[in-house]
């Protein structure tokens, strides 16, 4: 059968290029009759599976139809469903392919920090045992590189401290030591079958030093710039010295000034020569000086922006002096659609980039979709740079402008722009659109069509004032009975949920649920109606009144047809500005495509609600998330069913919790019971479950405090009162051995002593001694940031030896009244209660640590639990190096992970994945920089999170349990 499938797909391919139905051929084929919607769903089926088998399928063309308006609802339905599955597809595989690289990047970054720490394991190893000689084999196997940018790069790409100077290492490869012994500087040609390995060296190659200088200093990726390399200036004592900030200059060493010592590394040439004189320089500094602070050779290289490179361009004018958006008190709302003429856009991918890239600096919101037919968009821009956003989408070429071939003059009546701006607050409170997000779609709007009409020819366009004036005159004529000239035939061509709630006064409602389903309504309403009887349709903003009115023309032959330009949208705002005494022909709500719902224009009540029948203007989604039913409901029923449309959702809702009880609200005596014995009233089943829990003791409340006075940039990150109970009860239940990874301020860090010394009682251990690295209860805590660690040691130092109590908090408290004590040395020890023991180690990559644990056979007694709070992208390497046996954690034991919900950005992680929008660098304030860009790595970070999630729970050698607790905690049972 699949043989049979396979074979049937070409010539089915030929039948739809030919204009004919499908269905003939696949049932004489399968001997069956079979419908049109099973043929569409199995041309859907075909090609949702050759998609996901070859990559390469995603180039091929579409199958489609010529026959001009070929209105086949189910053919055309499943030809778009098939287009834009196939949009997908190669979106996702684009994505999977940069996952790719980037992962395949991390994974050679984390290979070279793990070969250059063995190097220097190496070199401790060898200082202990190496002589005094000082050939070439003693030559330390890294490199010492001082990165220095000048001051012109620092100001442009506005560089951190780090960036404006700082080491790195550079491995030295073995074939330095041949191009030494044959006479150094100008025997460096590569001359085996391994120069292409040697030129991944930094040392060897000037694309790979870049490559290794952009990994520490990224924004230089941003900068045409120059390399130029120096030998070390030394003090006394070998210690190298670097130039005092702003003693660099530009010109110096762009005109390769000799007398600083500065060479151009420009060819690999270049970089070979200038690490062979660090080598050698390196060897005459030992020769010279029994006793030195030079460690290993040293190359300083100085990068400087490049004179020659062109100047940035000058910003378009529409940017010139526009105020800063996130200044602006309202935002306005507004929407447009555009179709471009003969092959409209011709590249919507690139379109749908280039318009984030555009409207990114005005910070505006909405939704867009691209597709080759033309562009439609709502959106919410702030209002003070609203006329800077329609300058953008309507300048010409010769002016700056880079919109003009999509937008421009092919958008439809402007830009219909909402009357009255929404407060910043109200608009926060409740927002219209939380991102920018620009989908690339087969069509803008679903029409069902396989093949478009002619969009530009779709009847009149009649302006608001007139359209107005038509509708009061056969209003008048209507109530009046004139018969001499025929009323206009008024067509509402939403769909069933917005016509119930507005229209236009003798407007007819299609009543469709889908815009698809209105060629079959049409057909029906108007077969007995002369083609030359006025039609007037309209809709929300426009841009489905076009396809409407092209179809009338093109595939019906009706001459009289016309409609509202700019829809509703610019009904409502051109009575208002032009005509305000007017009386409004549309009654009720204008119902829009964003969190709004709908915009009220009259008082009038059309809608019926879905619950309880009475009058309404309101339309909502049931707050059931499982439901999400789109209904008009009253306000009474809404509150009473707490926004849902059911009992049954209501009651789905308050068991989920997803909305809040209001305050002094009781569901049965029980509850009223409880309140009247308790003072607290309660909002949300999180205050609930923390109130009715065992509190916490005050020395963990202090730990909280201090984070907030000492870390204010980090108080989220403490597991807090809920999360640190379960932490502690987990350790108490095992034999008390937990490695903990990531201790930050020591929260965690007390919960899990709290526990083991639980355990060490509880198992008699006060006689067999204190836990250690060998055995019994035992936190052993690995952290990189000294000053996290000179926090938590003081809070266990505390903790060790006064308890728990007010005491313990009163001397933690100290802390926060003097200067942060950064931690030193490599590791210290602490002892709680004479059963448990804790010790912090101090580590510069821990998960290298974890691996060297998990593979060495050492002392360290395996441990029962795992707490990984660490570095988020490499959640699954941890867990690898924990699963991989059985030395460093038990059969049976748990890895714990914390932050696996990632402040609930995971669900869209899972459901859409994020918008690309935020990939360029911003402009404006710093403060809005840097929102922007914590918002940019959260999101990174929330999609990497739910890699993990993915990957783990599909890991044959752990079983997984998430829980929903604070930012999530996934409790991870080794089998």
């Amino acid at each position: 059968m699949s043989f049979l499938l396979a074979s049937v797909m070409p010539v089915m391919a030929r039948r739809s290029i030919q204009g004919k139905i499908l269905a003939p051929t696949f049932a004489q084929i399968t001997n069956k009759r079979v419908p049109n919607r099973s043929i569409s769903a199995f041309v859907l089926n075909q090609r949702h599976k050759q998609c996901k088998l070859s990559p390469t399928f995603l180039k091929q063309p579409l199958y489609v139809s010529n026959k001009p308006g070929d209105t086949s609802s189910s053919f055309g339905a499943a030809y778009h469903a098939s287009a834009n599955q196939q949009i997908v597809a190669r979106r996702n595989e684009i994505n999977r392919q940069k996952r790719q690289a980037r992962q395949k990047a991390l994974d050679k970054d984390r290979e070279r920090n793990l070969k250059l720490r063995n190097l220097f394991m190496e070199e401790k190893q060898n200082d202990s045992s190496s002589s005094s000689s000082h050939d070439s084999s003693s030559i330390p196997p890294m490199f010492a590189v001082k990165v220095v940018t000048c001051r012109t790069l620092r100001l442009e790409l506005r560089m951190n401290g780090r960036e404006k100077r700082g080491r790195m290492f550079v491995e030295r490869p073995s074939i330095f030591s041949a191009m030494q012994n044959e006479g150094g500087e100008g025997e460096v040609e590569q001359r085996d079958d391994d120069a292409s390995d040697d030129n991944e060296y930094a040392c060897m190659s000037l694309k790979a030093l870049k490559q290794t200088i952009h990994e520490f200093f990224r924004r230089l990726k941003k900068s045409t710039y120059i390399l130029s390399a120096s030998l070390p200036i030394l003090d006394e004592d070998g210690n190298v010295l670097t130039s005092e900030e702003g003693d660099d200059d530009d010109q110096n060493i762009n005109d390769n000034n000799s007398s600083l010592g500065m060479r151009r590394l420009e060819t690999d040439e270049d970089v070979q020569n200038a690490f062979l004189q660090a080598e050698q320089f390196y060897q005459r500094h030992q020769e010279e000086n029994e006793s030195t602070s030079m460690k290993r050779p040293t190359l300083v290289i100085h990068v400087t922006k490049d004179p020659d490179a062109p100047p940035p361009p000058p910003p378009p004018p529409y940017l010139v002096g526009m105020p800063d958006p996130l200044t602006s008190p309202t935002m306005t709302m507004l929407s447009f659609y555009a179709f471009p003429p003969d092959e409209g856009i011709s590249d919507p991918e690139s379109t749908a980039d280039q318009l984030k890239r555009l409207w990114r600096p005005f910070r505006a919101l909405g939704r867009v979709y691209v597709a080759k037919e033309g562009v439609n968009a709502q959106m919410s821009v702030p209002t003070n740079v609203l006329s800077n956003f329609l300058q953008c989408c309507t300048v010409k070429p010769e002016e700056g402008g880079e919109l003009s071939h999509v937008l421009g003059t092919y958008m439809e009546n402007g830009i219909n722009i909402d009357p009255i701006p929404v407060d910043m607050e109200e608009f926060q409170a409740k927002p219209a659109f939380k991102n920018l997000h620009i989908r690339v779609r087969s069509q803008i709007v679903a029409d069902g069509f396989a093949t478009p009409l002619d969009w530009q020819s779709a009847g009149y366009d009649m302006p608001p004032l007139e359209w107005h004036q038509k509708l009061k005159e056969a209003r008048e004529a209507n109530e009046k009975g004139v018969d001499n000239a025929p009323l206009p035939i008024v067509l509402d061509c939403r769909n069933d949920y917005e016509t119930q709630v507005g229209k236009f006064e003798l407007a007819e409602p299609l009543d469709t649920e889908n815009f698809r389903d209105s060629w079959d309504v049409l057909k029906g309403r108007l077969k007995d109606v002369p083609k030359d009887a006025p039609v007037m349709t309209y809709c929300t903003g426009g841009i489905r009144c076009v396809k409407v009115n092209a179809y009338l023309t093109q595939e019906m032959g009706m001459t009289n047809v016309s409609r509202l330009a700019g829809g509703i949208i610019s009904y409502d705002r051109t009575l208002n500005e032009q005509a305000p005494a007017e009386e409004s022909m549309f009654k009720g709500v204008n119902y829009v495509f964003d969190s709004r719902m709908g915009r009220r224009i009259t008082d009038d009540q059309l809608g019926t609600c879905y619950t309880c029948g009475s009058k309404t203007h309101l339309v909502s989604n049931c707050k059931n998330e499982n439901c999400h039913r789109r209904m008009v409901q009253c306000e009474n029923c809404v509150d009473s069913l707490l926004g849902t449309c059911s009992e049954g959702c209501k009651g789905r809702v308050v068991n989920a919790g997803m909305v809040p009880k209001r305050k002094g609200e009781a569901t049965n005596n029980d509850v009223d019971e409880t309140r009247q014995e308790s003072d607290e009233v309660y909002t949300n089943v999180d205050d609930y479950s923390s109130g009715y829990s065992s509190s916490s003791p005050s020395l963990f409340r202090q730990i909280e405090l201090n984070t907030a006075a000492l870390l204010p940039s980090g108080a989220h990150m403490v597991s807090g009162a809920m999360q640190g109970s379960l932490l502690k009860m987990l350790a108490s239940q095992t034999s008390g051995r937990v490695l903990e990874i990531g201790s930050f301020t020591g929260y965690a860090t007390a919960c899990f002593l709290e526990g083991a010394a639980i355990a060490g009682e509880l198992g008699e251990r006060k006689e067999a001694g204190i836990g250690g690295r060998e055995g019994g209860p035992f936190v052993l805590s690995l952290e990189r940031d000294r000053r996290a660690l000179g926090i938590a040691s003081a809070h266990i130092k505390a903790m060790s030896e006064l308890g728990l109590d007010e005491d313990a908090a009163e001397e933690a408290s100290k802390l926060a009244d003097g200067p942060i004590v950064d931690f030193e040395g490599d590791s210290v020890s602490f002892t709680y209660k004479g059963i448990a023991g804790c010790e912090f180690l101090r580590v510069n990559d821990a998960l290298a640590t974890v691996e060297e644990m998990a593979s060495s056979q050492s002392q360290l007694a395996p441990f029962d639990i795992a707490f990984v709070d660490a570095d988020k992208t490499r959640l699954m390497d941890y867990v690898d190096a924990l699963a991989s046996n059985d030395r460093l954690l038990k059969k049976g034991g748990l890895i714990i992970v914390d932050n696996v919900l990632w402040k609930g950005l995971v669900l869209d992680a899972n459901n859409n994945g994020y918008d690309s929008s935020d990939e360029t660098s911003p402009t404006g304030s710093n403060e809005e920089k840097a929102l922007l860009k914590k918002n940019r790595r959260a999101r990174k970070l929330a999609m990497k999170m739910h890699q993990f999630n993915s990957e783990v729970v599909r890991d044959e050698r752990v079983e997984v349990v998430m829980m929903p607790i604070r930012d999530g905690l996934s409790l991870i049972r080794k089998r």
